[in-house]
């Protein structure tokens, strides 16, 4: 059973993927994508979002198509922000409190929450390496949430994108202090910037 050409257009965009809302919008039935994934014309890359079996999968990009409240955070935010060298293996996202994580976990995910009133403060959009636009932290927020879950994090990698952020050009650090505040971690930052700056 050969691709629709309306299916066609869409996984020729630059995410190369298709979700089971996109396909319905064009015409396309979830009886016919199940065909499609038994016939092996498509691949189902994980619930809703489908590709064609030779593509590469943007695998931050689709989970965030699946989860709307998902930001990318911690080591992720720092890979994607170029404040440290390690691709991660496993993502780091965070999450409003009271959001069922379960399938995260499940799915290898690492999993950090905060208060509904926090989750969406500094949030900016970056690409991933594919190309495909992500939620994530700005650099500020990024910073201030690795301080606070440092215990969580191998402290080298902490320490490095501290070095990483005091040189980069894009650094605000009158935004860094507000969100030292915010966060409650203005001493242990004061204490990093002492020794860098």
């Amino acid at each position: 059973m050969p691709l629709p050409i309306e299916l066609i257009s869409i996984l020729n965009n630059d995410s190369r993927v298709v979700t089971t809302a996109e396909a319905n919008m064009v015409g396309v039935s979830n009886e016919r994508l199940r065909l499609l994934v038994n016939t092996g014309e498509l691949e189902r890359v994980s619930f809703g979002v489908y590709a064609q079996p030779d593509q590469f999968v943007d695998k931050m990009y689709n989970s965030q198509l699946r989860r709307k409240k998902i930001i990318y955070s911690h080591e992720t935010a720092l890979f994607l922000h170029d404040l440290t060298d390690r691709d991660p293996t496993n993502y780091s996202v965070t999450v409003p409190t009271g959001y069922n994580a379960k399938r995260l976990h499940e799915d290898g995910f690492i999993v950090f929450t905060v208060k509904r009133e926090l989750h969406e403060i500094g949030v900016v959009h970056l690409s991933t390496i594919f190309g495909n636009t992500v939620l994530t932290y700005n650099l500020e927020r990024t910073i201030c949430d690795c301080l606070r879950s440092r215990n969580r994090m191998d402290g080298a990698v902490v320490t490095d994108a501290m070095k990483r952020y005091v040189k980069c050009k894009e650094k605000n650090l009158n935004v860094l202090m507000q969100m030292a505040s915010l966060f409650r971690v203005t001493t242990l930052l004061q204490s990093y910037l002492e020794v860098l700056l």
